[in-house]
């Protein structure tokens, strides 16, 4: 950050006793607590972020806020926000959420705060926690997808030099988090889990999904959701994910991409990952369509009961037009891969015929089915198999599918 600030603890000493206050300024340093009881704090929240908008410090002092509007703030300049208490989104109020949710441009999707602007750090402090009321929204879904109106929970949009650091996330609406139209981002020391206690699964919790955006760093990162952990999305480049841990989920992923949109993916580094009991591992997903994947490397994996560990596809949820898809899936690394997988598969792999996979390099990778037995490598549509690095055992029929049901 640009701009010097007085030391936390002499603010602090000066606020003392003020625990009925709504928002105290002060020069540059905007000073919130929360209001107790079920107010609602939106409003003293979208007050600090008004005031102190540009060259500022926002301090979110101890305590429980409730969330119970939607919250756009897309304006800052050169703004520290530093969150010590617990942010609570509302779940008596749905039908709110659904209508007025912030459009995010993606596949029709909303979310419940926008943050934005240039030069901005948004710390926890290892004491900030964020709960979406997430079983509310998974109830209310009732095991469906995507849902129009059920909001990401933390969006990232059209920012530049961000520092998110800190934070704790607990039962996500939807996705934790987005960037989106986004450069220079990184996201590091979070804590993530959403999971279902009802019959319906808690579907699309990502972890964190990146789209038309550059030069993102995602780093010590622990996530429990159930799709995809750490997902790169179209007109993604430049972008490193190390340090992760994933639970019951999707791991390290490229896409989904391409859905009726030309759209690339460039110099993507996924490095030492954990995947526990989760669906994938290391893999691609793209609809047939236009654009490319290229230069992405997949370093240092370890798993344990990972359904598919590596997959590869031209034709993702559609299995249709898998080989006239004319986007082009090059130059990626398998480095180091190492697990068991659920079933008799380590790798599916299909690529369009009208646009064949090429410099796929596999290095060091060891995945054994934990019944025991030798793990098939199935391929199709990828030039220099005899130089992978990895034996094929046999083809890759297209629409494989991206879970398994059993052994092959």
């Amino acid at each position: 950050m640009k701009h010097s600030m007085m030391p936390l603890a002499a603010f602090l000493g000066f606020y003392l006793g003020l625990a009925s206050a709504e928002l105290v300024q002060s020069g540059s340093i905007c000073t919130v607590t929360p209001l107790g009881g079920s107010s609602d704090d939106t409003p003293q929240i979208k007050k600090a972020f008004s005031q102190c908008s540009k060259d500022s410090q926002i301090i979110f002092q101890e305590g429980t806020y409730n969330i119970r509007q939607v919250m756009e703030f897309t304006n800052l300049k050169n703004v520290s926000i530093d969150i010590y208490g617990k942010w609570v989104w509302s779940a008596d109020n749905l039908q709110y959420w659904i209508s007025n949710t912030l459009p995010v441009t993606y596949a029709g999707l909303h979310t419940g705060w926008k943050l934005g602007g240039t030069d901005i750090a948004l710390r926890g402090h290892g004491k900030a926690l964020f709960d979406g009321n997430g079983q509310a929204w998974i109830d209310e879904n009732r095991g469906g997808s995507n849902r129009k109106g059920r909001p990401i929970n933390l969006t990232i949009w059209r920012a530049t030099n961000v520092f998110v650091d800190g934070i704790t996330w607990r039962q996500s609406q939807f996705w934790h988090t987005f960037v989106a139209y986004s450069k220079n981002v990184t996201m590091t020391n979070l804590d993530m889990r959403t999971r279902s206690n009802s019959q319906w699964s808690a579907v699309n919790t990502d972890g964190i999904d990146t789209w038309n955006s550059e030069d993102v760093t995602i780093r010590n990162w622990t996530v429990e959701c159930y799709d995809d952990c750490i997902s790169i999305k179209g007109n993604s480049k430049n972008i490193i994910a190390q340090n992760i841990t994933c639970y019951e989920s999707g791991c390290a992923v490229i896409g989904s991409i391409a859905n009726g949109a030309t759209e690339t993916v460039d110099n993507v580094l996924f490095q030492d990952f954990k995947c526990n009991h989760s669906s994938n591992a290391a893999w691609i997903k793209t609809y047939p369509g236009q654009g490319h994947v290229r230069n992405v490397t997949f370093r240092n994996f370890e798993f344990s009961d990972v359904d598919q560990p590596i997959y590869v596809t031209s034709c993702i949820y559609s299995n249709q037009n898998c080989d006239s898809s004319r986007l082009p899936i090059e130059d990626i690394t398998w480095e180091n891969v190492k697990g068991t997988s659920r079933w008799n598969v380590a790798a599916g792999m299909h690529c369009s015929s009208a646009a064949p996979c090429k410099g796929f390099k596999f290095k060091d990778v060891d995945i054994r089915p934990k019944a025991g037995g030798t793990a098939k490598v199935l391929c199709s549509n990828i030039k220099g198999q005899a130089d992978m690095g990895l034996a094929c055992t046999g083809t890759c029929p297209a629409g494989w599918p991206q879970q398994l049901k059993g052994n092959r």
